[in-house]
């Protein structure tokens, strides 16, 4: 007699994730400036997607931002914003 394997979505059937909307829960979202993590380096890809929006954008940005610092910069600069 062979078992049939289980339907995996029937172990979940029901769960979720990520958003049911388009929009984000602003409950939570957190200001980087709060993040534990926030004082590290930023990491090899927050570097390279900044590096990316920043020449779109025709800014130079220095080279040492901390991982809450660089988080800011991309956002400010995917909003198209320039300070």
């Amino acid at each position: 007699m062979s078992e049939q394997p289980q339907d995996e979505q029937s172990t979940s059937a029901g769960e979720t994730i990520g958003a049911s909307s388009p929009g984000q829960d602003e409950s939570l979202e957190r200001d980087p400036q709060d993040w534990v993590s926030g004082d590290d380096p930023m990491t090899e890809a927050q570097r390279s997607y900044l590096d990316t929006l920043a020449k779109r954008a025709g800014e130079e940005l220095p080279a040492d931002l901390t991982k809450a610092q660089a988080s800011e910069h991309i956002e400010r600069l995917r909003e198209g914003g320039q300070a």
